[in-house]
């Protein structure tokens, strides 16, 4: 039995569990629409006895999935839960970690994905391909019909409403755990999440880069095509950064002009792989 309070503690069967704060700042989605429909299908339930689906996000990094998944809590009015999921987390780390209360005790505290299934939110578990196959057991009940999980350290069982939504990202890359079969088969539908066209990406930096000089944003683009055809990792996001560098050298006064600062920008951010793309005005 769940009994919520209004000082951000819940009760489950006598136990007290002190909740995360859902996350707030979140850029918005811009572009590819039907990825996004695809997110919010995976979430639908099309009958009084059907459940959501919990969909994996896969792409390269810094395309956007973290992203798309907050877009996709936003349309459904639901607050946003974010986990970090790395090679050391631990199954109480996911679920419910005891700390030393400021009185004396212990105080258990709920991760953000438990308190996402407590407040009926999204838990979006970034870069779970990067997490033991320890961990993902603690989630095996989350992912199927029991739609629960167990705190051994707490010594309660969660059980999630049916608004609670999951979902996972994942990075097309080689510095990952494979995931055991019976995890693999409880992560669907898997959404592959490509590059944004050209105009999607000159969108997403303006967005971005409030009073982006138009000079910088067109050279940055130059080299995010470049990237793209030459199937290198680079995305929107190191875009974002390399723009916002040579927009702080400019307002500095420390660069000739644009192309100056966005070639230190690159040299800097990319390394060797920047001779490549350094621009020759």
């Amino acid at each position: 039995m769940t009994n919520q309070r209004p000082d951000n503690t819940t009760v489950i069967d006598g136990v007290t569990l002190h909740l995360a704060r859902p996350v707030t700042e979140i850029p918005p989605w811009i572009g590819q629409r039907e990825v996004l429909l695809q997110l919010l299908a995976a979430w639908t339930c099309f009958s009084d006895s059907d459940i959501p689906l919990n969909p994996r996000l896969l792409g390269k990094p810094g395309v956007g999935k973290t992203t798309l998944a907050c877009a996709a809590a936003r349309e459904l009015g639901r607050e946003i839960f974010i986990v970090q999921a790395t090679t050391d987390t631990r199954p109480e780390d996911l679920l419910v970690t005891p700390v030393l209360a400021p009185a004396g005790g212990v105080r258990y505290m709920a991760s953000p994905l438990v308190t996402a299934m407590i407040r009926g939110g999204v838990c979006i578990l970034d870069e779970g391909n990067r997490m033991s196959e320890k961990s993902w057991a603690s989630l095996a009940p989350l992912l199927d019909h029991r739609r629960s999980v167990d705190s051994v350290v707490a010594g309660v069982t969660i059980a999630a409403p049916p608004e609670f939504r999951f979902v996972t990202t994942m990075n097309d890359d080689a510095s990952t755990y494979e995931l055991p079969e019976y995890i693999h088969s409880r992560l669907m539908p898997q959404i592959l999440i490509d590059f944004p066209d050209e105009d999607e990406e000159r969108a997403i930096l303006r967005a971005q880069i409030e009073g982006v000089d138009d000079e910088v944003l067109e050279y940055v683009l130059d080299f995010l095509r470049a990237s793209h055809v030459a199937d290198l990792r680079y995305s929107v996001r190191d875009g974002i950064n390399i723009a916002r560098y040579a927009m702080k050298r400019l307002h500095r006064k420390e660069a000739v002009d644009a192309a100056d600062a966005v070639n230190t920008a690159l040299s800097l951010a990319l390394g060797t792989d920047a001779e490549i793309f350094l621009i020759n005005p």
